[in-house]
């Protein structure tokens, strides 16, 4: 088949920020391995790229970096070549918003028009304004890995003040945006059934417009590292502490109730703490900051250490479009809780102790059950590891991907004929 110049538009790839970076880097190394030339166009934070993938920067104000205003007004005052997109995100932060995606379309749209040679576009979930006019030059192919509307949903419920309420709404304006954009993309990706369902249902988009094609792991790289001993009592989750989709309430829960059976039990969050946040309050009320340890900016190498030293890795999300956490955990061979909801179930498959969502109970009586019999639920997760490799290997999804970029690709040209 015909190999392609592919350009990735990701608005934000940060290295260790949730799975945007990690799908960037894993998606464009697997298209590069099945001869395809591939360019990574991204805002900031920039993405860490396998070799022979280049990166082609579109820097916007990056005003996340810093939540001093100062500094904020300095990034608008020291970028060069100032458009009226940077004016606009710097309005739009100043008020509470969040218009990186926004602003990242319309330059990709400018790039793109001035470098037309790229045979196919993917987009990673910015859903902008400036796509639907990249869709009438260039064939084009949207990632939603899962509508941010049930992150906006699940935010509204865990406060009923209203201050906080208008800073939500005002932080989600960019849903309308999205909303707008999503039903017009013709072809869509989504890494699950249950993602796909809330795109239909939230996005109001085409069934037809939407393949599943799952994530991928390397489980050549995600394995048991061989030399490491397994803290028989350190349990581990990856969680955005104070982002209430991820659930974290619940594992800290039941973590102060297994304190009193299991006096050395401990659990490592991958993941940040806001300071003096809701999930700093929530662990000094339950007395377990001591059995607690925060890790955040690690390397997969870290990660894979941690998840070969850990007895028991805990998933508590309320929702997931994918849980990487899941099938890392998974491939690592760590007997494995996870919520019994969205996407979840469909990527462990019998290999995990499912519990219901907002249980702690569930949670503390499944470790406990893991603990008391754990060389069951070791064969258990050895399976599973089986499990995700025949599942989410990078080649076979590869090629599902390379025939829906080829359909996209003749659609396209069918359609200008």
């Amino acid at each position: 088949m015909q190999k392609l110049n592919i350009a990735i538009l990701s608005y934000r790839s940060a290295k260790f920020g949730g799975g945007q970076g990690v799908y960037i880097k894993d998606i464009s190394m697997a298209l590069t391995l099945m001869g395809h030339k591939v360019d990574v166009i991204s805002g900031p934070p920039y993405p860490d790229l396998h070799g022979g993938i280049d990166l082609i920067k579109l820097p916007g104000l990056n005003l996340f970096e810093t939540f001093s205003f100062k500094d904020r007004v300095k990034k608008l005052f020291n970028k060069k070549n100032k458009s009226i997109n940077d004016y606009y995100e710097f309005i739009s932060v100043l008020f509470g918003g969040f218009p990186e995606m926004k602003t990242f379309g319309y330059r990709a749209n400018i790039f793109l028009k001035k470098n037309n040679h790229y045979d196919l576009v993917i987009d990673n979930q910015s859903l902008s304004y400036g796509l639907i006019d990249i869709q009438n030059r260039l064939p084009l192919i949207e990632i939603i890995h899962h509508p941010i509307t049930f992150d906006f949903r699940y935010e509204l419920k865990t406060s009923k003040k209203i201050k906080y309420k208008i800073s939500r709404y005002r932080w989600y304006s960019f849903l309308r945006m999205q909303k707008k954009v999503a039903p017009n993309i013709n072809r869509i990706i989504c890494p699950s059934n249950s993602s796909k369902k809330g795109i239909i249902e939230d996005f109001k988009c085409k069934s037809k417009n939407i393949t599943v094609i799952n994530n991928g792991l390397d489980g050549s790289e995600f394995k048991p590292v061989s030399d490491s001993t397994r803290n028989p009592f350190r349990l581990i989750t990856t969680a955005s502490a104070d982002v209430p989709l991820k659930g974290l309430d619940y594992t800290l829960i039941a973590l102060k109730k297994l304190k009193a059976m299991y006096p050395k039990i401990h659990l490592i969050i991958i993941g940040t703490i806001k300071k003096n946040g809701h999930t700093k309050r929530l662990i000094d009320n339950l007395g377990i900051e001591q059995n607690i340890t925060f890790r955040s900016n690690i390397s997969k190498a870290e990660i894979i250490e941690l998840y070969s030293t850990s007895s028991v890795a805990i998933v508590s999300s309320l929702y997931e479009g994918f849980g990487y956490p899941v099938i890392e955990a998974m491939s690592c061979e760590v007997p494995l809780i996870a919520t019994n909801t969205a996407s979840i179930p469909e990527l462990t498959g019998k290999y995990a102790c499912l519990v219901k969502p907002k249980n702690d109970e569930a949670i503390f009586k499944s470790i406990i059950k893991i603990l008391s019999d754990y060389d069951k639920y070791k064969e258990i997760a050895i399976k599973g590891r089986q499990h995700v490799i025949e599942k989410f290997n990078w080649a076979k999804i590869t090629k599902e991907y390379e025939n829906i970029i080829y359909e996209t690709i003749k659609e396209f040209k069918d359609a200008d004929i």
